[in-house]
């Protein structure tokens, strides 16, 4: 790698000094940054069965905000979730089914999909150590996303986009996607950490959110309690709409006709970013700098203080952001925020984390009159899923380092009923279009520049 070379750091310059965009133009020719419009709603892209994703009305042009809704194939998730906990049973199979196939399983068809994602869960032989052991990464997300493409080459079939073949390799990857992340990770704490790496077998008559938790710890030991919860995020973070960055970003590669491989390890690329799916742990860096700064947790005013600090890029990570407040939809209220907070605090009381999920409860009550004091920004903004799963993930002793990536094996659904839908709805490459702003320049002979 090129480090502190002088001539790298001239051509540098040379690309800041040719490649400079006025940010002017962006409104002079209309563009919509980040495929949005000037109201914050995204630009209508494509049409989708999938998911429905609802914070806001438009009245009169205007954006109007409401309560947020999340739809799964036409069913409110506060009905999937009540569903799953009055039967006291796991969901995430069940919505891994409605996302795939369209509609909520019966018995039978829940008992086969089950039986499926228990046979697909084994990874390849000698996948492990050819593919994971042998070349280490300090980011699970990257390992994970390489880890897919290599099942390209296990394949009989990689390039077969038939419905039937690309839904059994949407089940195969919703089921091994876990057991590579928890195999990334043992190899991680032994390569960076020098800790001991425990590989366990897996267990076919274990869900997946008991088997993450199964293989995850060294004493194999979990309760029925944190499995479920476990599942419960795993359940709320399985979809969320076409538009969403890592699902656009799978239809987009999917649209050029792309393997599924591909598609989804793109999807996980995406992902990784903080801007996206590391957001929880950038939630818990955030909650450190409170515990840190903050004397009392339980004052208001001492939580404002530090809060107007952050604001003001004089705190925290000095990026000027509440992580984990805000939304590019929602509105009023993040149901998944709602679900999981309700839920875990239940869990929490009388425990070590009681105290510091009331400290982001005060976070998230105060950051929108902090933010319309300080900036004198007065939309509405509510907490996002992010705000509460990273500190439920601590309280089931998960390292951080798995936060974004048990996102993406909770998302692994999403992404698979919408490479589907785009193969068998959709039938055209996405091609937006960039305007160019660069001027005409006559060409130089070498010996003339």
């Amino acid at each position: 790698m090129l480090k502190n070379n002088p001539f790298l750091t001239e051509l540098c310059d040379e690309y800041k000094k040719y490649s400079a965009i006025d940010s002017e133009l962006f409104e002079r020719y209309d563009v919509k940054r980040g495929l949005r419009n000037a109201d914050g709603s995204g630009v209508m892209a494509g049409i989708t069965k999938v998911c429905c994703v609802h914070g806001y009305v438009m009245s009169e042009g205007e954006k109007q905000p409401i309560e947020g809704e999340l739809i799964y194939r036409g069913y409110n998730i506060n009905d999937i979730v009540a569903g799953v906990l009055n039967d006291k049973r796991y969901g995430f199979e069940e919505v891994a089914y409605l996302l795939l196939f369209g509609n909520l399983p019966n018995a039978k068809q829940l008992e086969v999909m089950k039986n499926l994602i228990s046979e697909y869960r084994k990874l390849p032989e000698y996948f492990i150590e050819d593919i994971i052991m042998k070349n280490p990464s300090p980011n699970l997300m990257n390992k994970m996303a390489q880890s897919v493409l290599a099942l390209y080459s296990y394949d009989d079939e990689p390039e077969n986009m038939s419905i039937e073949s690309e839904m059994m390799k949407a089940i195969s990857l919703i089921a091994k996607l876990p057991a590579i992340m928890v195999a990334a990770f043992q190899v991680y704490r032994r390569a960076f950490h020098n800790e001991s790496m425990i590989m366990h077998t897996l267990n076919e008559d274990e869900s997946l959110a008991e088997t993450i938790l199964s293989t995850l710890r060294d004493d194999r030991s979990y309760t029925q309690d944190e499995a479920k919860l476990l599942d419960l995020c795993l359940m709320v973070h399985a979809e969320h709409g076409g538009g969403n960055n890592s699902t656009f970003a799978c239809r987009t590669l999917t649209s050029s006709g792309t393997d599924a491989y591909s598609a989804y390890a793109g999807a996980i690329s995406s992902l990784k970013g903080p801007r996206h799916g590391g957001a929880n742990a950038k939630v818990m860096q955030m909650l450190e700098f409170f515990k840190e700064n903050v004397h009392n947790w339980d004052s208001e005013s001492e939580v404002r203080d530090y809060l107007i600090k952050i604001i003001k890029r004089e705190a925290g990570d000095r990026s000027g952001l509440v992580y984990g407040m805000g939304h590019a939809v929602y509105t009023l209220s993040d149901p998944r925020t709602l679900i999981i907070k309700k839920n875990a605090m239940d869990i929490a009381k009388g425990t070590e984390f009681e105290a510091e999920f009331r400290l982001l409860d005060t976070i998230e009550r105060l950051t929108p009159e902090v933010f319309a004091e300080e900036r004198g920004d007065i939309k509405k903004i509510c907490a996002n899923v992010d705000m509460y799963s990273g500190l439920v993930y601590k309280m089931l002793n998960i390292p951080t380092e798995m936060f974004t990536p048990l996102f993406a094996c909770a998302r692994m659904p999403g992404w698979c009923a919408h490479r589907i839908e785009e193969i068998t709805t959709c039938k055209r490459i996405i091609r937006p279009a960039y305007k160019a702003v660069s001027k005409d320049r006559k060409y130089l002979e070498l010996s003339n520049r």
